[in-house]
Parts: C-alpha cells; structure tokens; sequence
C-alpha cells in the first residue's frame, strides 16, 4: 500500500460500489492502513453507494480504535460526529457513544426517523446509552421524530427499564403527540402492562383524550389488553368515554372480537 500510494497511486478512487480504499480499510478492521491512507490525506467523508462514509462504518461495526484514528483526524467535525452519534445510540454501542460525545458530538442534534439520539436510543430500549445521553444533558422532553418524543418511543417498545430512566429526569408523563395522543394510550394500545402501571403511579391522566382510539381505555380494549384494561378500570378509567376511531371501549373490543374484554367492560356498566 505505502509502495502503491508513494508512486503515485489516486488514493479516493473508489470500487464499483462506491468504497475508497480508507471505507474497505475501515470495513475490514485494518487499522493500521487506515491510519497509512490518512497519512497520505485520504477523505473521510465520501459515502459508498449505500451512504456510509468511513466515520458511520466504523460506528456500525464498532472499531474504537479505529474510530478514534478516524475522530483525531476528521477536520470536517460537526456533522458527521452529530450523524454517528445517532446511529451509535440507535445500535446501542454504548461504548462509541461516549466516545463521541467525548470528540464534541451534539448530545441534542436532529435528524433521521428517531430526530435525536434519546429519541433513537429509548425506542430500541438501550438503557445504557439513554442514561450516558442524559448524564451529557439531552433533552429529556424533545419533541420530533416517528414517536415524538423519547418518553413515547420507550412506552410503545415496552421498554419498562428505559421509561423510568426518563420520568426520573423529569420526562412529562402526559406529554401530547403522535399517532396514539399520549404516552399512556401508546403504551395502552401495545398491550404494555407494566409500563401502562409505571406511568400511571407517576401520575399520567387515565382520561386524556386525543389520538386514534380517543383515550386509553379504548386504545388497549381495541387491542385485546384485558390486563391493561383492568389496570385502567381500577384507576378510575371512565368506561363510557366517547370518541376515537369506535366511539368507546366496548364497541371497540365488540368489533374486534374480543369477548374476555366485552365480558370485563359490561360487568364494570359499559353502555353499548
């Protein structure tokens, strides 16, 4: 390679596929010619046809050594600390996380379907990392992202561990947004047992309207959740709630077919 490159040799001519020599570096684990094609002021922001650049490839597979080869030298900073910094915490390398953020990643920067880091890191419920992510000061309560906030990601994955991490750093447990209104009825409609009961010792609202199903009750009937349903039924849920996609619990479970939980509705005075 050194023989190559001294007589001459265009060192970001990539392959058919897009990768320079410093990503096939990367990908193979070779440290030391990573730090050869460096020498001889190889780029380390070009993509291959699938959009990883050396930075992200060397996050995706984990090489600390090589990562910090590659961070020591990145004069472009910024960016691609920021957008490795998201897949990091989406795959859980909790390890390269505090790498990164030691390197000066933004601990609240958007982007991608999670839009942060907390976000992408308490949908897949890495524990590890949504606590380094906070100890480093993200935003507890950002909004954006597929499940708008990291508190909602948590509950819709069941990732019990990860929603108290949140609420004790003061993630608001009747924050409002996405497709099921509110963390409650997220949790409620994915049959989350455990998470429906966390939330509501911390004081989530059983009746909080809004979303597809209207309020939660409704949410986990449609679902079939008898054990969310009596959860909900005995923290005072109103079982004759109108609104959401069926109108209330009881024609929601009705529709649906589930007569365990039409049985529970009606022995409780659900109105049909």
């Amino acid at each position: 390679m050194k023989l190559l490159l001294d007589k001459g040799a265009v060192i970001d001519i990539p392959d058919s596929d897009g990768r320079t020599p410093l990503l096939l570096a990367v990908e193979k684990g070779y440290e030391g010619i990573v730090k050869l094609l460096f020498d001889k002021g190889a780029a380390i922001d070009i993509p291959d046809r699938d959009g990883r650049t050396p930075l992200l490839l060397a996050v995706e597979k984990e090489y600390e050594g090589i990562l910090k080869v590659l961070l020591d030298r990145d004069a472009q900073g910024g960016f691609f600390l920021d957008k490795s910094l998201l897949n990091a915490s989406a795959g859980g390398h909790d390890t390269v996380v505090q790498i990164l953020l030691d390197k000066g990643a933004n601990v609240n920067a958007q982007g991608g379907i999670y839009d942060n880091a907390l976000h992408a890191a308490s949908a897949r419920g890495h524990d590890t990392v949504v606590q380094i992510l906070l100890d480093k000061s993200a935003d507890v309560n950002a909004q954006g992202g597929i499940y708008d906030n990291a508190l909602h990601a948590a509950s819709a994955g069941g990732h019990d561990t990860v929603v108290q991490i949140l609420l004790d750093k003061s993630a608001d447990v009747n924050a409002q947004g996405g497709i099921y209104g509110n963390v409650l009825q997220t949790a409620s409609a994915r049959g989350h047992d455990t998470v429906v009961q966390i939330l509501l010792d911390k004081g989530a609202d059983v009746n909080a309207q809004g979303g597809i199903y209207g309020n939660a009750l409704q949410a986990a009937s449609a679902g079939g959740h008898d054990t969310v349903v009596q959860i909900l039924l005995d923290k005072g849920a109103d079982i004759n709630a109108e609104g959401g996609y069926y109108g209330n619990a009881l024609r929601a479970a009705s529709a649906r077919g589930y007569d365990k939980v039409v049985q529970m509705l009606r022995q409780n005075g659900a109105d049909y």
